[in-house]
């Protein structure tokens, strides 16, 4: 196998275009490390159209036309100047790697339990992945949601003995030298591509009956972009900017319930930080897992947030606190007063994507049900984002494995009477460098989208 990479070649125009036009940018080949052109696709990159002084920026989308060659098309949405952006996250070899992994490596993060009777207590590993071995398993499924789990039954203690759950480390040196080399930082490795010549473009304003042009390549255009700063959503949900206060007005006497992973524990961390008179109840919880609970009496507001079940990479939680996403949603009442978050995806990167559909479809039953005894509960869901990346981080949470979990759970819940916050977008298409949990002002924006959801008519 050789290791690629993307090095500079027939990238680049400077062209004068109209608003709401398309324009495309063609990259026409990708070199492999050998100095030769390559003559197939599968290459992931990512593409980004931003004006630094307008904060302005909107995601663009790459056409891979299977010969080494690439197109990036991006909706023209402000006047003004505009900047291409091409980033290489990963040469095809190296997604061939990832998806090998997947399959057969699924267990490369793992996780124990300490059982514990009395003076007596062992740990031992577990997971919904356990490879065979002569020694007997104790099976913790759900007898609600159907989801699996599994440990190595402790040598002198009953499976019912298990007392908590934690991730104890990922495994090591599953790489070939050779594939090492398709995740070299700076090299081939989210790297930012270098054009040949200019990557400028001039927005004009529309002139009165100009047709609109599309490009034949693409069915669907961004879901959203940047303009001063500010999140301006493509169709649905009109975003408004709130301050402090606009948003305690807004969710005043609403109960807003947050589920999934630390993504969504940041919202409920800045709203906490936030809102003046929302003061967090102390659970004596865990920092990472939680539970939190947040009141404000004054405007009858209650703010909650659990972590997902397992597979969950925090420490240690309580066997009592681990509870699945479906099994809350089913205890709740639901109503025009209720509000439900969900975001659930950096916990399963490293598993068969069987894992996460089987999690999303027990969600969704979920979610059907609480909307059709409850129709007027509002729903919000949060996709996954980019983030930094590095060897390790390539291995068990890549962007590319991100983007393919964020396919399924647009697939799972499309037709839903759900509220989509695609932090995929809003990420990658701000100027601020990738974090798994984006900076203040992303989150910022996400939160003014969700606000928007419940209470579009407002803004302050």
């Amino acid at each position: 196998m050789k290791a690629t990479a993307c090095l500079r070649k027939e990238y680049g125009a400077l062209l004068l275009c109209l608003a709401a036009f398309v324009v495309i940018f063609v990259l026409r080949y990708m070199d492999n490390l050998q100095g030769r052109p390559k003559k197939s696709g599968g290459d992931f990159l990512l593409a980004r159209l931003h004006n630094r002084k307008l904060e302005a920026g909107v995601v663009g989308q790459v056409v891979d036309h299977l010969n080494g060659s690439y197109s990036a098309v991006f909706s023209l949405l402000w006047e003004g100047d505009a900047q291409v952006e091409l980033t290489l996250v990963h040469p095809g070899e190296a997604i061939s790697v990832l998806n090998r992994l997947s399959k057969e490596q699924p267990d490369r993060m793992y996780f124990k339990s300490l059982f514990r009777s009395g003076s007596l207590s062992e740990t031992t590993h577990c997971s919904v992945c356990l490879r065979p071995t002569q020694q007997p398993l104790c099976n913790y499924t759900d007898l609600r949601t159907g989801e699996p789990w599994f440990c190595y039954k402790p040598k002198n203690l009953s499976c019912d003995t298990r007392i908590n759950h934690f991730r104890a480390g990922s495994k090591q040196n599953f790489l070939n030298a050779n594939e090492e080399k398709l995740f070299q930082s700076g090299v081939n490795l989210k790297v930012y591509i270098w054009a040949s010549g200019p990557t400028n473009v001039t927005v004009l304003p529309q002139k009165e009956g100009q047709p609109q042009v599309k490009s034949s390549n693409v069915t669907s255009g961004p879901s959203g972009y940047y303009y001063q700063g500010v999140w301006r959503a493509l169709g649905g949900t009109t975003v408004h900017e709130f301050n402090a206060s606009a948003i305690s007005q807004c969710l005043k006497g609403k109960v807003v319930h947050m589920y999934g992973d630390s993504t969504v524990r940041q919202w409920f961390e800045f709203l906490n930080a936030a809102l003046p008179g929302l003061k967090e109840f102390d659970l004596h919880s865990l920092k990472q897992a939680g539970p939190y609970m947040s009141l404000d009496n004054a405007n009858n507001m209650l703010v909650t947030y659990r972590c997902h079940g397992p597979p969950i990479h925090f420490y240690p939680i309580s066997t009592r606190e681990l509870r699945y996403i479906a099994n809350e949603l089913d205890d709740l009442v639901g109503g025009p007063n209720t509000v439900v978050v969900l975001g659930i995806w950096a916990h399963f990167c490293t598993f068969p994507m069987e894992i996460y559909i089987r999690r999303l479809q027990s969600i969704r039953r979920a979610v059907v049900q609480l909307l059709d005894r409850a129709p007027d509960t509002l729903v919000v869901i949060r996709t996954g984002n980019p983030r930094a990346l590095n060897l390790f981080v390539s291995l068990t949470n890549s962007d590319w494995h991100t983007l393919q979990l964020n396919k399924v759970l647009r697939a799972m819940f499309k037709g839903l009477n759900v509220h989509l916050i695609d932090a995929w977008e809003m990420t990658l298409a701000h100027h601020l460098p990738h974090n798994i949990h984006p900076p203040p002002p992303i989150i910022r924006n996400m939160i003014n989208h969700v606000v928007s959801s419940i209470c579009p008519q407002n803004g302050g």
